[in-house]
This record gives C-alpha cells, structure tokens and sequence, in this order.
C-alpha cells in the first residue's frame, strides 16, 4: 500500500475516536514510519518488525502547571510490520485503527495491560464468553 493511502487509514483512525478524547489532544504529533528506528526498537527491546506503534511522550492526566514549553509528545506508527501481518486492504484498515486506538490509550494514561483487558472485553460478543486474561486477540 502506498504511503498516502495508509495514512489515510491513519487520518480515518483518529477520526472514529470520539470528540470527547479527541478535544483533549494536546502537544500531540502522529508521525508514520516504515519501520520502527533502530534505537526505539532497542529501547523497548523488540525487533523492528514487531512494532506496530509506540507513544512517546508524557501522559495527558500526569500533565499539571508545571507542563509548558515542551516538544510535543508523539505516537509513531509503523506502516510495514502492520502490512506484513495483514492479508487484505480491510485487514490493514482494521489493524490501523486497533494500532491508532492502543497509542491514544497510552496518552490518555492507560498501561498495556489496561488497553489489552479493554480490547478482549469488547471483542466479548453477547452470549459468548469472554476471552481469558491469558488469550490474545488477533488482528
């Protein structure tokens, strides 16, 4: 996919959040990579190819008087590992948005292990149990 049309995606994703948390984004840039640089990668100690996105920066609820005259913070999103584990142009969309989704999670100070529980229990479909902690949801 070109680069364009995935950032469109990315563009699509960030306009499904609701207006309630997107109102609330500040000193925030969303950059598009083709793969994670080397020192991100080493810094979270994961091989390029299995970042999907990131979100540098200091979250929104830790952000008090004493936050002014800084870089803003960032959520970087990684075109090729997305791609490569996606087999349609839906798929990639889809994954997009699920990426987009778990990096403003991140700024809005939720931990990984928030977002994950967030996902499984919205994936839980009505007279279907819920995933347990330990299963994870496919793109």
């Amino acid at each position: 996919m070109d680069a364009e049309r995935f950032s469109g995606l990315v563009d699509e994703a960030i306009a499904s959040i609701p207006e309630y948390f997107r109102s609330r984004f500040d000193n925030i840039e969303i950059d598009i990579r083709p793969l994670a640089p080397p020192d991100i990668a080493a810094n979270m100690g994961k091989n390029p190819w299995h970042l999907l996105g990131v979100y540098q920066g200091i979250p929104y609820p830790r952000r008090n008087h004493w936050y002014a005259n800084v870089l803003p913070d960032r959520i970087l999103i990684f075109q090729r590992p997305i791609e490569t584990l996606c087999r349609t142009a839906e798929d990639v969309r889809r994954l997009v948005r699920r990426v987009v989704i778990h990096e403003v999670g991140h700024y809005f100070g939720l931990t990984d292990e928030e977002l994950h529980r967030l996902e499984r229990e919205s994936n839980a479909t009505p007279g279907r149990p819920k995933p347990r902690d330990d299963e994870t949801t496919p793109p």
